[in-house]
């Protein structure tokens, strides 16, 4: 059987305390139901019956998913139907001010993750617990899938002396969790205050990977356009903080790497024989559209993901620094 969102089935599963409360959605492009129907449209279905819809949120990449490019920030504005709201969390504030709580009694968050630290949405739900704690407004979480499976963790745990945007809680690089268990420990662990329900999903296993669902791979942002970009992300995503680029601006982001100063033949001889589990590397050259080394020609190498199993994406992505320096 496939996974069943709760989105899905918001009309059973919504708590009767909450009904005709003041409704807040954070959501992104990838807020979708199995039906591919965004979640403000099922909210607008039950608008007046279950909630009154107050606001929107949107966090980084915008609430459509309309910023392509990394760290872009965007604008709040009016929903040109609705009339209310779409308050940006990626432009001059990262958490919800008081003022944009005010009229909102329960903010509910429906947010597709991709199993790793640096990925932004999660950071977005926690600086929301933080301000709704504050606010006295109640969390409503509906769970997701994580992509890459809920049984295996990667990486070292956060060191709290360099909490940033990417990283506001010490959970593992590859954390392992769902976006309800995360929410769950955040509160545990850092909003002990903050009113929390989590909407679970049914039929998920935790050994499964996204493909094994049955649900529909929608990008959650610009630059994770399928699964196998998710898979390798944890450790690709380490280059961001480098001057090789991560294969922003082609049509294959973090599964491509290079710059113009690398020996794309030497490097791929060099990674292929350190015998990294479940990759190979093939020797690859590309010309960035945007972002490092646009318009310059780049060697380096595409990664192929031939055992997702055994394949270590934060290790690979360390030894692959490691060679380059």
């Amino acid at each position: 059987m496939g996974v069943e969102l709760p989105i899905d089935h918001l009309r059973d599963l919504w708590p009767e305390k909450f009904r005709g409360a003041r409704v807040g959605a954070l959501l992104h492009p990838a807020s979708v139901s199995a039906k591919l129907e965004h979640t403000s449209n099922v909210l607008e279905q039950h608008n007046d019956d279950l909630f009154r819809l107050a606001a929107f949120f949107g966090p980084q990449h915008g609430f459509h998913g309309e910023t392509q490019d990394n760290m872009v920030e965007w604008k709040s504005y009016e929903h040109p139907r609705l009339g209310i709201p779409i308050h940006s969390l990626y432009g001059n504030h990262r958490e919800p001010t008081g003022k944009m709580l005010e009229d909102i009694d329960l903010l509910l968050v429906d947010l597709q993750d991709v199993g790793a630290r640096y990925y932004t949405f999660i950071w977005t739900m926690y600086l929301c617990m933080r301000a709704c704690e504050k606010a006295g407004v109640h969390v409503l979480v509906l769970d997701r899938p994580n992509p890459i499976n809920g049984i295996t963790t990667e990486g070292p745990a956060l060191d709290p002396e360099y909490r940033s945007f990417v990283g506001l809680h010490p959970i593992p690089a590859r954390h392992g969790r769902t976006i309800g268990e995360l929410a769950g420990q955040f509160r545990d662990e850092a909003f002990p205050n903050c009113g929390l329900s989590i909407l679970p999903m049914k039929n998920w296993q935790r050994a499964m990977w996204f493909d094994q669902t049955g649900l529909w791979w929608v990008m959650p942002s610009p630059n994770m356009p399928t699964l196998d970009t998710a898979t390798v992300y944890t450790g690709m995503c380490l280059l961001e903080g480098t001057n090789i680029s991560e294969g922003r601006g082609t049509t294959r982001p973090f599964e491509i790497f290079g710059a113009p100063f690398i020996n794309a033949e030497v490097l791929c001889c060099e990674l292929n024989n350190s015998k990294l589990p479940g990759v190979f590397f093939r020797e690859n050259y590309f010309e960035p559209t945007f972002h490092k080394f646009a318009g310059e020609l780049c060697g380096g190498a595409q990664l192929h993901v031939i055992d997702r199993k055994t394949f270590c994406p934060f290790m690979t992505g360390v030894e692959l620094i490691k060679r380059i320096r």
